[in-house]
C-alpha cells in the first residue's frame, strides 16, 4: 500500500566539493541564516543561506584555518549576547576550542585545558559550554570569563573512558555523557555530583540527547541500537 513505500524526500540545496575532505559536523546558526561545516581538511566554513529559497544567498563563504586537526563538532551559541553569530568549533590537533564572531568574519579565543581530542560540544544559556574529550573528562566552559569553570572526570568506576558526546538538558541542571566504554553518565551540574552511571548500550555512545522536557534520554551508539531511558523515576 501507499503507506509502505516512504516518499523521496526533496533536495533543496546541494553543495558538492564544499569541502576537500570528509565532513563531520553540520550546524544552523539560531536565526537560519548561517550554516556552518567542519572537516578533516582541518576548515571549518560558514556558508551565508536563505532560508526562504533554500538557497546561499551569494555571499562568499567564510573560511576559517585556526584548526591543525580534524574538526569533530561544532555549534552556534544561542542567544542574543552572542547575536546569534558566535560559533564554537573544536577536534584534533591543539585540543583547542576556538570562538569565531561570524558577523564579523574573526577569531575571538582559543579555549585550552583539554589534552586529548575534543569529540563533542554543547552549549546553554546563551554562554556555557560543555566539552567531551578522549582524555576521558568534560569541562565546562563560561563565555562571560572565556575560561574553564569546571573539569568533570569519568574515572568514578574503574578507569574512566573516552566521552564521545555530551548533552546539557533545558533546564541547565543536568548533564549527560555518552562514553565509549558503552556507558552513560549522569551529572548534576548546579550539586556538583555524580548522579549515575549505566550500561545502555554494548558499543560506543555516540549521541545522547535529551526531550524537550527532559523526562527521558535518548542515545544512539555503534551496537546499532538506540534506546530512551525514563529520567523521571529513581
Amino acid at each position: 500500500s501507499a503507506y509502505n513505500t516512504p516518499k523521496q524526500p526533496v533536495v533543496r540545496f546541494k553543495r558538492n566539493k564544499h569541502h576537500k575532505g570528509s565532513i563531520y559536523c553540520v550546524a544552523w546558526s539560531p536565526c537560519g541564516q548561517l550554516l556552518a561545516t567542519g572537516s578533516n581538511d582541518k576548515y571549518v566554513k560558514v556558508l551565508p543561506f536563505n532560508a526562504e529559497t533554500c538557497n546561499a544567498t551569494g555571499r562568499p563563504d567564510l573560511e576559517f584555518s585556526m584548526h591543525d586537526g580534524t574538526i569533530r563538532d561544532l555549534a552556534f551559541m544561542e542567544g542574543p549576547e552572542s547575536g546569534g553569530a558566535i560559533l564554537i568549533s573544536a577536534g584534533a590537533g591543539d585540543c583547542n576550542i576556538y570562538t569565531t564572531d561570524c558577523q564579523r568574519g574573526q577569531g575571538l579565543h582559543a579555549l585550552s585545558g583539554h589534552t586529548g581530542h575534543i569529540l563533542a560540544l554543547y552549549t546553554w544559556s546563551g554562554w556555557m559550554i560543555a566539552s567531551g574529550s578522549q582524555d576521558k573528562t568534560v569541562r565546562f566552559w563560561d563565555l562571560r570569563v572565556p575560561s574553564c569553570v569546571r573539569v568533570v572526570g569519568t574515572t568514578f568506576h574503574g578507569t574512566g573512558s573516552a566521552v564521545a558526546s555530551v548533552a546539557v538538558d533545558p533546564s541547565g541542571r543536568l548533564l549527560a555523557t555518552g562514553q565509549e566504554d558503552s556507558s552513560c553518565m549522569l551529572y548534576d551540574i548546579r550539586g556538583g555530583r555524580m548522579v549515575q552511571s549505566y550500561h545502555p548500550h554494548a558499543s560506543d555512545v555516540r549521541s545522547v540527547r535529551f526531550s524537550p522536557g527532559a523526562h527521558y534520554l535518548l542515545t544512539g551508539s555503534y551496537d546499532m541500537k538506540i534506546k530512551v531511558t525514563d529520567l523521571q523515576g529513581n
